[in-house]
């Protein structure tokens, strides 16, 4: 194993320690909504719910925040005799975790671990439950793998006037069948097949050069951002009728359906490519797009029809008129970094974001002080 495999297979286990820790450290801290001064702010815990597909974002994030690491650490944050994290050379401080990204909005630094400024956690359920839970007061930022227009039903203008959409990274999401589908044969299918599977005109394998066994079609639930794209992007209407045998409420459970039946075939995010499922190439009106990030033409280019953006939706009030209290921007920022990009976004298998958007989303963060 290469050293830098064995340094990522190490993130990787330390990662799972520090997600479980976290969490129950989060869960033992009573939070409360609101916005004001970054004195009234800081003994708020800062709240998240929404899509299983930006939940290991936004989860990983919340993890390394609580966690409020050292720089000499050299893994999670900082740098040390053996190792450095990924985009420490643009930030180099000598403050934890934490402490340096809510200081840039002005919150005291504890200099402690497992002590952030304020705590962040974030609860798993939907991209429209999500939606619903920031337009409602309930949580201070909605995490959403579809676009809040289309999970509130509401207008752009609607969406402009109440909602401030932060894009943290973005999402090539394929299409997977069973394994034994893939070894069949069926490595790949145009968007005309599946949109026909999909709509009940297509139910046998043997229809698309597989083997004479019926499709079983597994789709997410209804209110899943993850299905509300894929409505929108491959059969052209977020209503779009849809004629699946069986719906999940989150990709972990797709994944399994997919890993129990050998004629299956569902959606999901990238993120959760595992063994016993395969992602197909998807032929889009003669361009052929690969689940391989070094083919010509690729899942992860802004070009495949499937691909989307993963936000986090934070509401305007009368409070936060720009729509972005402190709290959340501290937290924002620090996905739109190359450090959050890498860890959080591209070691969780979806798509950083170019330069230029990151600096567009940038922008939306009230000014650092």
């Amino acid at each position: 194993m290469s050293r830098d495999a064995e340094r990522q297979a190490d993130w990787v286990s330390r990662r799972k320690y520090l997600l479980a820790s976290a969490s129950v450290g989060a869960a033992g801290v009573a939070g409360c909504l609101g916005s004001g001064d970054s004195d009234s702010e800081s003994s708020d815990t800062l709240t998240a719910e929404g899509s299983s597909t930006v939940y290991p974002i936004s989860n990983t994030g919340s993890s390394y925040w609580n966690s409020n690491s050292p720089p000499d650490d050299g893994e999670y944050w900082g740098a040390n005799d053996e190792s450095s994290v990924p985009g420490w050379d643009q930030i180099e401080t000598d403050k934890n975790i934490a402490d340096y990204f809510a200081g840039l909005y002005g919150f005291e630094e504890t200099g402690e671990r497992s002590n952030p400024p304020f705590s962040t956690q974030v609860a798993l359920s939907h991209s429209g439950t999500g939606c619903e839970a920031v337009r409602d007061g309930l949580v201070d930022i909605g995490n959403s793998s579809g676009p809040i227009t289309a999970e509130l039903d509401i207008s752009e203008e609607e969406r402009d006037e109440n909602y401030v959409d932060h894009v943290v990274g973005r999402d090539g999401q394929p299409v997977f069948v069973s394994q034994e589908v893939y070894d069949s044969g069926v490595e790949q299918l145009t968007g005309e097949e599946i949109r026909g599977i999909y709509q009940g005109e297509i139910s046998n394998w043997s229809e698309v050069g597989g083997p004479d066994q019926e499709i079983y079609v597994v789709g997410r639930a209804e209110g899943s951002g993850t299905d509300t794209t894929f409505r929108m992007n491959m059969l052209g209407d977020a209503e779009a009728e849809m004629d699946v045998d069986t719906r999940r409420g989150q990709n972990q459970q797709v994944q399994q359906v997919l890993q129990d039946n050998d004629n299956a075939i569902g959606y999901m995010a990238l993120a959760f490519s595992g063994s016993g499922i395969q992602a197909i190439a998807i032929d889009f009106d003669g361009t052929v797009y690969e689940p391989d990030p070094d083919a010509e033409n690729t899942i992860f280019d802004a070009e495949y029809p499937l691909n989307r953006d993963l936000h986090m939706y934070t509401r305007i009030t009368d409070d936060t008129p720009d729509g972005t209290d402190k709290r959340e921007a501290a937290f924002l920022n620090m996905f739109l970094t190359e450090f959050g990009q890498q860890l959080f976004v591209e070691d969780q298998n979806y798509i950083t974001l170019p330069t230029a958007d990151l600096e567009a989303e940038k922008e939306k963060l009230p000014d650092q002080e």
